[in-house]
C-alpha cells in the first residue's frame, strides 16, 4: 500500500478554536500527523510526499466539489482580513447568515461569516498552503489507485468531511474524501464513500446529495445530540438524481464497539446493493473512548475489526484520514486499523 503525506500540512496550525463559548487549544494541529505517522511506523508503513501541492489539475478537481468563489475565499481571505482596521491575526467570523442570506457579501467579514460555518475553522497566514497540501495528499492516494494500486492511504490534516460545496466547518476546509472520489470517478463508474468517523460527514453529504454519481454512507453519533447537529438523520436519503444514494446510520451517544460494528455491517450490506467498483473510506479514529471529542466508547481493538471488515470488501480503495485527535491512544488506534486491514487483505 502506498501512503501519502505532504509536510506542508504543518503550515495550518491554529492554536485555538471556540468550544462552548471558550477559546481552547485546538486538537487539530501538526501533532496529529506526528502521532498518526508513528502509528503507521508501528506496522512497518511509511509515508511519501506528493510531488506537488498545487496544480491546475488539482484546482479543476476541487472545482468539481467546491464553488470557485469558496476556493478564492480560502486563498485570499487572510490577506484581505489583515487589511481591516484592528483585525485579529486569525480569520474568525463574528456574524453568520443564520437561516440563509439573500445575497453574497463583498466585505471580508461578511464572506467569512458566509463560508466559515462554525468557530472551529480559524484561518492563519499559512492555512491555505496547509489546506492544499492536505488535498494534494488525498489526490495522490486516489491517483495511485487510478494507476492500478489496489489500496492507498492519505494522511490528511486538516481533515475534510465537514467541508461542503461553499463552506468550511468542524476543522475542515476542502473535502478530501470527496476529492478522492472525484479522482476515482475518472476511471470507475460506480464509486462509494463509507464514512466511519464519529461525526457525520455533512459536507460530503451536501456535495453529492442531489448528484447521484457517488454513493455515500455514514455511521456516526446521532446529530440530535452531537455535532454537526443539523445534518445526518436517517431520513436524509438524497434528492433528485441522488435520491436513494445517501444513507445515514445515527447511533446513540455512548455506543460501544459491538453496536458500531453491527451497524457497519448493515451499512456495508446497503453498499453491496449499490455494487461499487471502488470505495473511499473516510477514516475517523475519534470514536475511541478517550478521544478529546469523544461521543462513543470504542476500544482500540474495534479499529482492528473495522480495518479487517473494510479490507474484506476486496475493492480498489482509498483510505482518507478524517478525525482522531491527540491522546496516548491515537497512534495505537491507527496501527490497529492498519493491522486489521493488512490481515483482512491477506485473507482474500
Amino acid at each position: 500500500m502506498k501512503l501519502f503525506y505532504h509536510p506542508d500540512q504543518e503550515y495550518h496550525a491554529p492554536p485555538t478554536f471556540l468550544l462552548r463559548g471558550q477559546p481552547v487549544p485546538s486538537p487539530e494541529g501538526p501533532q496529529r500527523a506526528v502521532l498518526l505517522s508513528e502509528g503507521l511506523a508501528e506496522v512497518g508503513l511509511s509515508l511519501t510526499a506528493p510531488t506537488q501541492i498545487d496544480s491546475p489539475l488539482l484546482r479543476r478537481r476541487l472545482e468539481c466539489i467546491h464553488t470557485p468563489r469558496y476556493l478564492t475565499f480560502l486563498e485570499t481571505i487572510h490577506a484581505r482580513w489583515q487589511a481591516l482596521p484592528q483585525a485579529s491575526e486569525m480569520v474568525m467570523p463574528n456574524v453568520h447568515p443564520c437561516g440563509g442570506g439573500w445575497h453574497y457579501p463583498d466585505h471580508p467579514i461578511g464572506q467569512a461569516g458566509w463560508h466559515l460555518h462554525d468557530m472551529a475553522c480559524p484561518i492563519s497566514a499559512g492555512s491555505f498552503k496547509g489546506i492544499l497540501a492536505s488535498a494534494a495528499s488525498a489526490q495522490a492516494a486516489a491517483e495511485a489507485v487510478l494507476s492500478g494500486d489496489r489500496h492507498a492511504y492519505a494522511l490528511c490534516r486538516p481533515p475534510g468531511h465537514h467541508a461542503g460545496p461553499d463552506r468550511a466547518g468542524g476543522f475542515c476546509f476542502v473535502n478530501n474524501s470527496a476529492l478522492a472520489a472525484t479522482v476515482l470517478r475518472e476511471r470507475f463508474e460506480r464509486v462509494a464513500i463509507v464514512d466511519v468517523d464519529l461525526h457525520h460527514g455533512n459536507g460530503t453529504q451536501d456535495i453529492f446529495y442531489a448528484r447521484g454519481d457517488v454513493w455515500t454512507g455514514s455511521l456516526h453519533a446521532d446529530p440530535a445530540q452531537f455535532y454537526p447537529f443539523f445534518w445526518g438523520g436517517a431520513a436524509e436519503i438524497g434528492s433528485g438524481e441522488g435520491d436513494g444514494s445517501n444513507l445515514n446510520f445515527p447511533l446513540p451517544l455512548g455506543s460501544d464497539g459491538a453496536l458500531f460494528l453491527a451497524t457497519l455491517e448493515t451499512l456495508l450490506e446497503a453498499l453491496a446493493a449499490y455494487r461499487p467498483e471502488a470505495v473511499v473510506v473516510a477514516l475517523g479514529l475519534d470514536a475511541h473512548k478517550d478521544d478529546p471529542l469523544a461521543g462513543f466508547v470504542l476500544e482500540t481493538e474495534a479499529f482492528f475489526q473495522i480495518g479487517q471488515r473494510l479490507a474484506a470488501l476486496d475493492l480498489p480503495m482509498v483510505l482518507v484520514q478524517e478525525g482522531g485527535y491527540p491522546t496516548e491512544h491515537l497512534s495505537a488506534n491507527l496501527a490497529a486499523f492498519m493491522r486489521g486491514f493488512q490481515q483482512g487483505t491477506a485473507a482474500l
